[in-house]
């Protein structure tokens, strides 16, 4: 069962992601639990009564549990009052079950990374693309690009990653002398090293290292020990560094050197493109045609009108 399908009355057993608990303290002077569960279809509000500290304990934000108890109606709200739980084994669990997932499913998604990633000819990019993607594989189909902003959900790096690998496809295709197999190598890398800043699908955080090197200066440092490992002597991973430190276009959007290269340039506008468009599309999810959004803080804080459909 799903939260989406839930009615008033119920006696249910459901899965569910905890995201998120508050401890509360009751009339009779008795702990209680706020727990709010989600999965795939949405949130609902859920009390655990009479919580011991075994209960505090047990209920942790980012935990994933079968409960079973009572749907009823509160305020016009549905509420679950929890009867027990327990934790789910996570060799079953499919984390897509329990977030938002990116609009275009896994699987067709890990069949466009094959696709991009054998674009790739030239041997010495092609063997560092590889080795690294392999190496961080498992966790590329499920993390999430961001904590919020733009692709902020399970496989929402691996869809940022192909979409830019797109994006600077048809670029190469457009403007003539371009490097067309380090441009695909740098956007199916670029944001690789978010694997180590962020911690996954299931609420993400950062990491230490996320908060203390970030994603750039990981993934930088990743591409030069790889490259040393394989014994790769050419320019290729300078070439790969380069456009990873300089992804994010500007020295006050995060990249501590400018695109120099046309293929890092390119990169850059790709990255931005499909980022941008993404804040953009979800504030329009919220908006009705013929309003304006609400102001859209990394758009330069601007308002969007949605326009009238003809």
């Amino acid at each position: 069962m799903k939260i989406n399908e839930l009615v008033d009355g119920q006696r249910i057993e459901l899965n569910a992601l905890v995201a998120n608990v508050t401890k509360g303290v009751s009339a009779n002077a008795t702990t209680y639990l706020n727990i709010t569960l989600q999965d795939n279809t949405g949130t609902i509000e859920a009390k655990k009564w009479d919580a011991n500290e075994e209960d505090v304990k047990f209920y942790t934000i980012g935990k994933i549990i079968k409960v079973l108890g009572d749907i009823n109606l509160y305020r016009n709200s549905l509420q679950l009052k929890i009867s027990s739980a327990q934790q789910l084994d996570e060799k079953n669990i499919d984390y897509q079950d329990f977030v938002i997932s990116a609009p275009i499913k896994k699987e067709i998604l890990e069949t466009e990374l094959k696709e991009y990633m054998n674009m790739v000819k030239e041997p010495d990019i092609k063997i560092l693309m590889e080795a690294l993607i392999n190496k961080f594989y498992v966790p590329f189909l499920t993390h999430p690009a961001a904590t919020r902003n733009h692709h902020e959900y399970c496989s929402g790096l691996l869809y940022h990653s192909v979409t830019v690998a797109k994006l600077a496809a048809l670029l190469a295709d457009f403007y003539g002398n371009v490097d067309r197999d380090i441009l695909i190598a740098g956007a199916l890398l670029h944001d690789l090293g978010k694997i180590i800043e962020l911690t996954g699908p299931i609420i993400p955080s950062y990491t230490i290292e996320g908060r203390l090197i970030g994603h750039i200066s990981l993934m930088q440092a990743e591409i030069s020990e790889m490259a040393h490992k394989l014994h790769i002597e050419s320019e290729v991973p300078m070439l790969l560094e380069h456009m990873i430190l300089s992804h994010h276009g500007k020295k006050e959007f995060g990249s501590p050197i400018l695109p120099m290269t046309k293929e890092a340039l390119l990169l850059s506008i790709a990255d931005d493109i499909d980022a941008k468009m993404n804040i953009l599309e979800k504030a329009y999810s919220q908006t009705s045609e013929g309003e304006f959004t609400n102001r859209i803080f990394p758009l330069e804080d601007r308002a969007f009108y949605k326009p009238k459909k003809r």
